[in-house]
């Protein structure tokens, strides 16, 4: 099974490839098209030479990758992947072929969050309208993605995780609830940047606290970024 996994930045994202990496049957990989997406368009984003030098910049190749040989021969390929990285030009017939799920977070968490972390963020960086596209452009072409929330995930791990498992078939398996601190050695290299809360994690963090109040930009962007996440979020995957 190849299980393609859609969310924006600072969604749990990484969380839950280390929770399917610990998996003994369960190859992974990290964000396949952030080479390709930052050589397209000029963006320029932390460690992004470092990004550059470390992947493929050609989206033809990473979606031949993906289809290819499962590294280390595994039975099951996680692949975790970006919604804003699926600009013009990248393919995405490819996608067909796996078993899609959206990963959804509350755009007020993700914006405070990746906010923190890069300066004056957009409704394109964080991924929300491409999300919605990729999910109904999926639904057109008659295939059944799944969606789950990372609240939701946060709050009983083991029960949506299940849930997961059985909606995309794929048997259960308890590894799945905690993971070496440390990070992973499929980390991709922006991990240094990004991923330093995460590595000193060995499972989910518990439940979030209420949302955070946005002023300025910020609370603008969420206008535009809410009616994305409750059209997924009427979809989701529930407890």
């Amino acid at each position: 099974m190849r299980i393609a996994m859609w969310s924006g930045p600072r969604n749990l994202s990484t969380a839950m490839m280390y929770s399917f990496a610990a998996r003994s049957d369960c190859a992974v990989v990290d964000e396949p098209f952030y080479a390709a997406y930052l050589a397209m368009t000029g963006i320029d984003h932390p460690m992004g030479d470092e990004v550059l030098a470390s992947q493929p910049q050609d989206p033809d190749v990473v979606a031949t990758s993906l289809l290819g040989s499962i590294p280390a021969e595994k039975p099951h390929y996680y692949q975790k992947h970006m919604c804003q990285h699926m600009i013009d030009g990248v393919p995405r017939d490819w996608m067909r072929q796996m078993v899609n799920v959206f990963l959804l977070r509350h755009p007020a968490r993700v914006i405070a969050s990746f906010g923190a972390k890069y300066d004056n963020p957009t409704l394109s960086d964080i991924g929300f309208t491409q999300q919605t596209e990729l999910y109904e452009e999926l639904c057109a072409a008659g295939e059944s993605p799944v969606v789950i929330d990372s609240a939701d995930i946060r709050r009983d791990p083991e029960g949506m995780l299940k849930r997961l498992c059985n909606a995309i078939g794929l048997d259960w398996d308890p590894a799945m609830l905690s993971w070496p601190a440390g990070g992973h050695k499929d980390d991709g290299v922006w991990a240094a940047h990004w991923y330093g809360a995460v590595h000193q994690s060995t499972t989910f963090a518990g439940a979030e606290g209420p949302l955070p109040e946005l002023t300025g930009a910020q609370a603008d962007l969420l206008e535009q970024a809410l009616p994305h996440y409750e059209r997924m979020a009427a979809v989701k995957l529930t407890a």
